[in-house]
């Protein structure tokens, strides 16, 4: 679950007006490049047709995807030092939606980035039953909405975050394990984009470095797409604790294969081979 937009991207790219995004179609791409995944969240009659095609002959299930009489959520960001400046966001779609979710859902849910007040709401409802709930925050959002934002942290057993938005929420950079145990945390998931990605647990770090030797075209989305690869990839190959370092390499794919084209066209055009083919490379 997350959000559905309709970004505008500046970069070295140049840039783009009303490209697909946001953290559920993200997340959804990639971790169906190796299972299948059910997606929910909020879309206006201005994005229908497109998200549509997107999920047509893929491996996710949009049949939780709410159509309202609203604008889908627009945001907008500039590329700055390998990150995302955001310059805006237009998010009254989140007034006229409600999570739409299974009773008693007992497998693993994702509540990805969107308005915080939501994010809380619908993991609350998933908490008592699913298996594996795991969250990610957005930093204007955990500015905007701390008490919700922080509502999500203690809903959650997993949690991703990058150093800027561990900090937003109170955490110390330089310590993400005592983040991880204050709020009693499975796992804490640290993204330092090429820098690489760090995973606490109570067996102590686990660590990888990024991929180079790939475009890197917009960095919109690298976050999801790591969870969503990561997630996936663990759950595929039995979520024991040893499959961890092969479950972040999945993620790490994901990221490198979002990165390498605008807004979701890199994961789009990507196979499940590709995926493979970047998870060998990290390791050669």
């Amino acid at each position: 679950m997350g959000s559905i937009a309709l970004d505008s991207l500046e970069g070295p790219f140049g840039s783009v007006t009303g490209e697909l995004g946001g953290s559920a179609l993200y997340f959804g791409l990639a971790a169906a490049l190796i299972r299948p995944v059910e997606l929910a969240g909020p879309v206006g009659h201005d994005a229908e047709e497109e998200v549509s095609r997107l999920l047509a002959g893929r491996p996710l299930d949009g049949s939780r995807i709410s159509l309202l009489d609203a604008p889908t959520y627009h945001w907008s960001a500039r590329q700055h030092t390998g990150g995302n400046l955001e310059l805006g966001s237009s998010d009254s779609i989140y007034d006229h939606w409600r999570p739409d979710l299974p009773e008693g859902f007992g497998g693993w849910a994702f509540v990805g980035s969107m308005r915080a007040d939501r994010q809380a709401e619908a993991a609350q409802f998933l908490r008592p039953s699913a298996a594996l709930l795991a969250g990610d925050s957005m930093r204007s959002y955990v500015a905007s909405l701390p008490s919700a934002a922080l509502e999500l942290v203690t809903a959650c057993s997993w949690f991703f975050a990058n150093r800027e938005e561990l900090a937003a929420l109170g955490g110390d950079p330089a310590d993400p394990d005592e983040f991880r145990k204050r709020w009693t945390l499975e796992g804490l998931v640290v993204k330092s984009g090429a820098a690489g990605s760090e995973v606490w647990t109570s067996a102590g770090p686990l660590r990888l470095r990024a991929l180079s030797g790939y475009p890197v075209v917009d960095v919109t989305g690298a976050g999801d797409a790591l969870a969503g690869g990561m997630l996936a990839r663990w759950l595929e190959s039995g979520a024991r604790p040893e499959g961890l370092e092969d479950a972040l390499a999945h993620g790490i794919g994901c990221a490198s294969l979002a990165i390498a084209d605008i807004g979701l066209r890199g994961l789009a055009a990507a196979t499940p081979a590709d995926l493979e083919e970047r998870v060998e490379a990290l390791f050669a």
